[in-house]
């Protein structure tokens, strides 16, 4: 059993409670050997004005890396692959993690401590007249995590993607079948008032018996008017460590859902309640 901290009466109720006290998976160690080479070279990022990149065939020349780019953001690059798993069973999940926080805690503990929606939120993903793709846009995820800095409260404000200035009809010829995004404002708990911006993409799309999880960061920018912005100050860059530490983070936390996201879809038979 792991060292985490035991879980309250009503939490240990869930049948999903034994998750929580599964030891994480060892990370993919082909991702991990990548990392752990040091930053990539920051003329191979992603420019998050060419983010439609992401939505042609094939892979772009780093796929797996971090870095601070000249403009001084932050830059994150991961390909998180998910064997035996959908895409409706990942739009399943993150509509469904979002309602308890037991539910974000067994995705990757004991860095994920919890998860809160406003109830508009809660209303909306439990409706059954609403497409799963619309419950998991337009709606803000309060998380309390430690992404390798100590606990922080991330507020991720999830957009549609052509609110974030992706072309809907680029999205139609795209082997992308599900893009979740936007952008998070995190503060540490341990140094409040101090206050980071970061943007978010993933795209998923079916391969190898499976399916592609395509992460891109880029920290220091905000979505601002329907398009990604820098609102770093003339002269500031993000430190190395954030973006390294969060690279580390996506990896260890998607290895592990990797293996656990087809045992809980079957569980809950793709239920959300």
């Amino acid at each position: 059993m792991s060292n985490f901290e035991k879980l309250p009466p009503e939490e240990e109720r869930l049948p999903y409670s034994k998750y929580y006290y599964q030891e994480p998976v060892v990370p993919n160690p082909k991702l991990i050997e990548i990392l752990d080479k040091g930053p990539m070279d920051p003329s191979k990022a992603l420019h998050y004005s060419d983010i439609e990149k992401l939505l042609e065939p094939g892979y772009l020349e780093v796929e797996n890396g971090y870095c601070v780019t000249d403009e001084g953001v932050g830059y994150v690059a991961v390909n998180n692959v998910f064997p035996g798993c959908t895409i409706d069973m990942m739009k399943w999940w993150f509509a469904w993690h979002a309602l308890e926080n037991l539910r974000y805690k067994i995705w990757y503990p004991p860095a994920h401590k919890g998860i809160s929606i406003d109830e508009d939120a809660r209303k909306r993903i439990l409706d059954p007249n609403i497409a799963v793709e619309d419950k998991y846009t337009n709606i803000i995820h309060h998380v309390l995590e430690d992404v390798g800095g100590g606990d922080d409260d991330i507020f991720i404000h999830f957009h549609k993607p052509e609110d974030m200035g992706l072309d809907p009809v680029a999205l139609k010829d795209s082997p992308v079948k599900m893009i979740i995004g936007g952008f998070g404002i995190q503060e540490s708990r341990a140094n409040p008032g101090i206050k980071a911006s970061s943007v978010i993409i993933h795209t998923c799309r079916e391969a190898n018996d499976g399916i592609e999880f395509r992460t891109r960061f880029w920290m220091g920018c905000i979505i601002e008017n329907g398009k990604v912005k820098c609102v770093l100050p003339p002269g500031i860059k993000v430190p190395i460590e954030p973006p390294m530490g969060l690279a580390y983070h996506n990896v260890m936390e998607y290895s592990n859902l990797a293996v656990l996201l087809p045992q809980i879809y079957a569980d809950e038979g793709g239920r959300l309640v």
